[in-house]
C-alpha cells in the first residue's frame, strides 16, 4: 500500500511519531539555552571588544538575561515532559525573533554579526511548523528587521542607515525557511514511512507467532550456540520437555542437541537438507525436518517436529476404510458360492459311506464353511456400524439378561462367571444390540483363555460422578507386551482359527456409541474395560 503525504497531514504524522517529536524539540530548546548563555557570557568576558559605538551596555543585558531565563524555562519543562511551550512552535519562534532582533539593536545594529542568530532561528521554527508557517516565521523576521532598521534611522542621529544588509538577511531567512520546511517535511515522510514499516513488522511478527503456535507441529529455532530463540507449545508436548523456559536446546531437549550436532559436523551423513530424521522419545516415535537458518548449518536451524504415530495412525484409518467397503463387497459376493459349498457339503455327509477319509474331508469343508460364513458376518456387521438404534438400557437388568444367556450358550458354569453389580439403578443410552455383541466377544475371548475354574471370569460396574465402566477380567496367562499394541487391530490374532475381527468390531461399536474400551494391565490375567457415559441416577 502506498503511502500518501500533503502539508495537511504533517500534524497527523507528528502525533504518530511522538518520540522523535519530543526528542527533536528538546534540541531545539538546549540550542536555545546555549546560544543565550553564549551571549550573557559575552557581556561579561568581553566588554572590552564590544561592537560598535551604539551598543546599548543596559539594554542588551536586560535583553540577555531575559532569553537566558526563557530557554531555561523551556529546557526545564521540556526536559520534564510538561507540554506547556512544546506544542505551541509559532508562539515560541515569535519570542525567538523578537529577543534576536532587539538584541540587534541592543548590540549596535547588524554590524554585530547577531543577524546569523535570526537565521537559526527561522531554520529551527521551520522544521517544526506546518506548510505555510515557515514563510510566516520568514516574513515576521523580515518586517522585524525593517522596522529596527528604520527605528535606528530614526534614533541613531550619527548613523547612515543602510536596508541592503537587511534585505539580504531578508531573503537568506525566506530562503532557509523554505529549504529547512522542504528538508523536515522529507525527514517526515521517511519517519513516517519507518513508523508504518515497523508497524507492519511488528504485525507480520505476531501473526507468524500466532501460526506458529496454533501449527500442529513443533517448531524450534536454534541459533550457532544452542540457544532457543522460539519455540511453540506444541514442541513442549511432542518433546515432553522438563524444563521449558530452559535456555539451551541441552537443557530443553537433550536428545534433539545430539541429532543437531551430529547433523551440524557430519555434513556428509545427512546431505540433504530438510531430510526427515526420526527419533523415538518419550514412547513416541518422532519425525524431525532440520532446515539451516543461513548458508551454513552451523549458524543456526530450523527443526519441525511432527508426531509420525499420528500420521502412521491417519494411515492405517485411512487403509482400513478403503479395506472396510472392499471387503463389504466381497463379503456380499462371497455368501452365495459359500452357500452352494455349504449346501454341497451337507448333501455328501448325508450319503452313507465308509471311507473315514472321505468324512474327514468334508468335515474339514464343513468346519471351514462355518468359519468363512463367520467371518462373512462379522465384517458386515462391522459396515453396518454407523446404523446404530440408540436406546435408554437398564444396565442391571440387561447384565443379569446377559449372564444367564451367555452361561447357557457358552455351556458356563455359573460359579466360574462371576458378576458383581452396584447396588442403585444404572441406565446408559447405547444399542443393545451392539453392547450385547461387545460383551459377547470380550467375555467368550476371556473364557477361552481363563483356567476355566470357579471365578475365573469376572463382569463388574464401576461408577464416578459422570461416567461408567463396564470391566471384564479373566485368570488367564494374560497378554503379552508386544501383542497389546495390536490388540484392536483388524485380522490380528495369535489364534489359529480366529478371525482376528472381535476386538476390532468391539472398538468400533463402542465408538458408534460414544464409548470407549481398552486394554488395562492386571498383575494376573487380563481386563478390558469398557467406558460409558452415564444418563440418570435413581
Amino acid at each position: 500500500m502506498r503511502l500518501k503525504m500533503s502539508a495537511a497531514t504533517d500534524s497527523a504524522l507528528l502525533r504518530l511519531m511522538p518520540s522523535a517529536y519530543w526528542r527533536s524539540m528538546r534540541f531545539s530548546h538546549l540550542y536555545r539555552l546555549i546560544i543565550a548563555c553564549g551571549l550573557t557570557a559575552y557581556y561579561y568576558f568581553w566588554q572590552a571588544q564590544l561592537w560598535h559605538a551604539n551598543f546599548d551596555h543596559k539594554l542588551y543585558l536586560k535583553l540577555a538575561l531575559s532569553y537566558l531565563v526563557f530557554s531555561i524555562i523551556a529546557a526545564l519543562l521540556s526536559w520534564l515532559k510538561v507540554s506547556l511551550l512544546d506544542r505551541r512552535v509559532t508562539f515560541i519562534a515569535i519570542v525567538d525573533i523578537g529577543f534576536i532582533v532587539t538584541m540587534i539593536y541592543a548590540a549596535g545594529g547588524l554590524e554585530s554579526g547577531l543577524g546569523l542568530l535570526l537565521v537559526l532561528a527561522i531554520t529551527s521554527a521551520s522544521f517544526f511548523s506546518d506548510g505555510r508557517l515557515a514563510l510566516f516565521y520568514a516574513a515576521v523576521a523580515t518586517i522585524a528587521l525593517l522596522l529596527e532598521q528604520s527605528y535606528q534611522f530614526i534614533t541613531w542621529t550619527q548613523y547612515n542607515v543602510d536596508y541592503t544588509h537587511a534585505v539580504m538577511l531578508s531573503l537568506s531567512c525566506f530562503a532557509t525557511a523554505w529549504l529547512a520546511h522542504s528538508l523536515s517535511r522529507r525527514t517526515i515522510q521517511s519517519e513516517a514511512l519507518a513508523s508504518q514499516r515497523g508497524i507492519d513488522l511488528e504485525n507480520m511478527a505476531q501473526i507468524n507467532q500466532l501460526i506458529t503456535e496454533e501449527m500442529q507441529d513443533g517448531i524450534l529455532v536454534v541459533d550457532k550456540d544452542f540457544k532457543i530463540r522460539h519455540h511453540n507449545a506444541q514442541s513442549d508436548e511432542l518433546l515432553g520437555s522438563v524444563q521449558p523456559d530452559a535456555i539451551t536446546l541441552a537443557q530443553y531437549a537433550p536428545e534433539v542437541a545430539d541429532l543437531l550436532q551430529r547433523w551440524m559436523d557430519h555434513e556428509d551423513q545427512f546431505k540433504i537438507s530438510g531430510a526427515p530424521q526420526k527419533l523415538r522419545l518419550n514412547d513416541r516415535e518422532l519425525r524431525l525436518r532440520l532446515m539451516p537458518v543461513g548458508s551454513q548449518r552451523q549458524e543456526g536451524a530450523v527443526i519441525f517436529i511432527e508426531d509420525w504415530s499420528q500420521f502412521q495412525l491417519q494411515a492405517q484409518q485411512m487403509k482400513l476404510v478403503a479395506l472396510g467397503r472392499l471387503t463389504a463387497n466381497i463379503a456380499h459376493e462371497i455368501r452365495n458360492p459359500l452357500s452352494a459349498i455349504s449346501h454341497a457339503s451337507q448333501l455328501l455327509q448325508e450319503e452313507e459311506t465308509k471311507d473315514p477319509a472321505i468324512r474327514r474331508m468334508l468335515e474339514i469343508i464343513g468346519d471351514n464353511v462355518t468359519r468363512l460364513d463367520q467371518i462373512v458376518k462379522d465384517v458386515l456387521e462391522l459396515n453396518r456400524r454407523d446404523r446404530t438404534q440408540q436406546e435408554l438400557i437398564d444396565l442391571q437388568k440387561f447384565l443379569q439378561d446377559f449372564h444367564m444367556q451367555f452361561c447357557l450358550t457358552e455351556k458356563i458354569p455359573d460359579a466360574g462367571f462371576n458378576l458383581q453389580l452396584p447396588t442403585h439403578v444404572e441406565r446408559i443410552l447405547f444399542d443393545q444390540g451392539h453392547l450385547n455383541q461387545i460383551l459377547w466377544n470380550i467375555c467368550r475371548n476371556g473364557w477361552r483363555h481363563s483356567r476355566q475354574l470357579a471365578g475365573s471370569l469376572t463382569l463388574s460396574v464401576t461408577s464416578s460422578s459422570d461416567r461408567l465402566e463396564i470391566v471384564v477380567r479373566d485368570d488367564g496367562p494374560g497378554v503379552a507386551d508386544d501383542i497389546i499394541p495390536h490388540l484392536f487391530e483388524p485380522f490380528f490374532t495369535s489364534e489359529s482359527t480366529g478371525t482376528g475381527l472381535g476386538l476390532y468390531i468391539a472398538r468400533e461399536l463402542c465408538d458408534a456409541n460414544d464409548a470407549r474400551i481398552h486394554y488395562k494391565k492386571a498383575a494376573s490375567g487380563s481386563m478390558f474395560a469398557i467406558h460409558l457415559k452415564r444418563q440418570s441416577t435413581q
